[in-house]
């Protein structure tokens, strides 16, 4: 690290003699938004030269394979992980005292991977300082609790509560199926106040045993590395309550998707004020352009909010899912809505990314999209007021589409960098291929004896 960076590892080491740590787990979020790195014993571990690991790590697809075009920058060269002091918190289900922090990668001439997804989001918000502005996210998770089974085969089933049963059909917005999994929920408040994941509002979402978690507004990698960080977490209470976790984007036939919806203002940095609206409180132009460049590039943008060929089973109408890009006030079936709000707190909901998605990259690419609209002065379509479900689809319908327009959007390409979007688009051609290889459950029962 240079001398500039020595108060931060002055801070990192007192806070692990402070908590009397004897293990760190050094992690960087993948391409998949995974958690990979190394455990490093306390007395091993330097903050201040780092570790090493394979730059290969980020052209890995979902299933551990990579695409066969070598993305790296050499033939498999090693990266310098540095740790962020900001990211430094404990491993509240850890048996000893372990802390856990979120490294940067870098080159080994001092330079940033550029297929880091803290790089990636790192650009687009140094894009926005350009220009004076600060954008600030805020995002909605949602995801489903269901009973453990091993056996991929089987279909997924809701959990067994406190009373000993499962939810009978959709309970939306109950508290008294929310207060079913209660052990669950004290001890995931518990250990995310233990590392600094500021959550807002828990509700009982449309699904059977699915659940939502708002995350407070605030910085764009700051929350990106909370919603990283809560994920890991709540996966961990629920296997240690018997149940699984999930964050697939539509795990069960018959329920609702899952989405990770996020809301959007931005800040003048000189004044501190919401650039969306004006002096007197009306909508300002920014707010207008920002709308304008969401509906011109999500579509490119789409393979990064839908990842897999999963993503794309929650796009479908009347099932709280977008299938467009129209914009509405206080409209949930638009892709893009704008809630009831005083001015000063102004925001636009980006309603496509599904949650499976990694969140560094779907706040990227969502920040950029609306930048790109500020920038070029985009305007946007009429408010809607009617029902959504009722126009046309705009977005691409399925993996091979949604990689196609992203690799042939220059803009977007600019903006996140060109190596990304080449290597990003590459592991998920290889995903789906694997994918297409597997012969499903639905062929076999109707077409094996009927064709």
């Amino acid at each position: 690290m240079s001398e500039s960076s020595q108060p931060a590892v002055v801070a990192i080491e007192q806070w692990l003699d402070q908590h009397r740590i004897t293990e760190v787990e050094c992690l960087i979020p993948d391409m998949a938004g995974q958690a990979r790195g190394k455990i490093v014993p306390r007395h091993k571990y330097k903050p201040a030269y780092g570790l090493r690991l394979p730059e290969a790590v980020f052209a890995m697809t979902v299933t551990g394979g990579y695409p066969e075009e070598d993305y790296t920058s050499a033939a498999d060269p090693d990266m310098l992980l540095l740790p962020d002091a900001t990211t430094i918190r404990p491993v509240p289900w850890a048996k000893e005292p372990t802390a856990q922090i979120i490294h940067d990668c870098l080159s080994f001439d001092g330079a940033a991977v550029d297929l880091s997804p803290r790089h990636v989001l790192r650009q687009v918000m140094a894009r926005y300082a350009q220009h004076g502005w600060s954008p600030v996210v805020a995002p909605e998770m949602e995801f489903y609790l269901v009973q453990v089974e091993p056996d991929e085969d089987i279909p997924l089933k809701p959990p067994i509560g406190r009373t000993r049963r499962t939810e009978a059909g959709m309970q939306s917005f109950s508290v008294d199926s929310v207060n079913e999994y209660d052990d669950i929920f004290d001890v995931m408040y518990d250990w995310c106040e233990e590392q600094g994941i500021a959550l807002d509002t828990l509700v009982h979402e449309m699904g059977t045993a699915q659940m939502e978690i708002n995350l407070d507004h605030g910085d764009p990698l700051a929350l990106a590395d909370q919603a990283f960080l809560f994920k890991r977490t709540v996966r961990e209470v629920a296997i240690r309550h018997q149940m699984y976790a999930t964050f697939m984007a539509k795990p069960m036939q018959g329920q609702p998707g899952s989405a990770m919806h996020l809301h959007h203002s931005v800040l003048n940095q000189a004044t501190g004020l919401n650039l969306f609206s004006q002096a007197d409180g009306s909508e300002s132009a920014e707010f207008r352009h920002f709308i304008g460049g969401l509906q011109r590039y999500l579509p490119a943008a789409t393979l990064l909010f839908a990842p897999y060929v999963n993503s794309y089973r929650r796009f479908t109408p009347d099932v709280s899912a977008p299938i467009n890009l129209h914009w509405g006030y206080d409209n949930r079936t638009c892709g893009l809505r704008v809630p009831r709000a005083q001015p000063e707190n102004r925001r636009v909901e980006n309603r496509l990314a599904g949650v499976d998605v990694n969140p560094y990259l779907a706040i990227a690419a969502s920040l950029a999209c609306g930048l790109l609209g500020m920038e070029q002065g985009l305007e946007p379509t009429p408010a809607l007021a009617s029902s959504a479900y009722k126009e046309p689809q705009q977005f691409p319908g399925h993996v091979n589409e949604a990689i196609e327009t992203l690799r042939a959007c220059e803009p977007l390409a600019e903006m996140l960098g060109t190596h990304f979007i080449d290597t990003y688009c590459a592991i998920k051609a290889t995903e789906y291929q694997q994918f297409f290889e597997v012969i499903s459950p639905w062929e076999r029962r109707h077409l094996l004896l009927h064709v």
